[in-house]
């Protein structure tokens, strides 16, 4: 066993914020959450642990399914917070609303102005997309 000098809390800061902006009780959510595969509950107990950012195993790919549906957001988003909580992977860097993110090969040897270029960059895109300001380039209505 090794010491950890600094738990990561990219899952549990997910979940707790996007439950937060839904509105929703944990019992609620627990509710909710149930993968559409197999029929699995992401049970109260376990999320109330994750937000409270207590020792949790990784969770399963049901589990996170789960969570998908009772948090209204895409798989992909919840494997990625897992990987890098659970794992200490991460080779993306997201835009703060979590519409963009930019991938990125060797991220962990970036150092923090470069990561900080990255997510400017990820933040502007984000920006143009929600803005909505007509066709994007390139295309024409013929």
């Amino acid at each position: 066993m090794h010491a950890m000098t600094e738990q990561r809390t990219d899952f549990a800061d997910l979940v707790r914020q996007r439950r937060a902006e839904l509105g929703l009780s944990v019992r609620r959510l627990a509710d909710q959450s149930l993968d559409p595969e197999t029929g699995t509950q992401a049970r109260f107990g376990w999320i109330s642990k994750v937000e409270r950012g207590e020792s949790t195993d990784a969770p399963p790919a049901a589990v996170l399914r789960a969570l998908a549906a009772g948090l209204s957001l895409p798989l992909r988003v919840l494997q990625e917070a897992a990987a890098a909580q659970y794992l200490d992977l991460e080779s993306f860097v997201w835009s703060q609303d979590r519409t963009t993110r930019v991938l990125a090969a060797h991220i962990e040897e970036m150092t923090e102005e470069e990561r900080r270029q990255l997510a400017d960059i990820a933040e502007s895109f984000a920006r143009r997309r929600t803005k909505g300001d007509g066709p994007a380039r390139g295309k024409t209505d013929e």
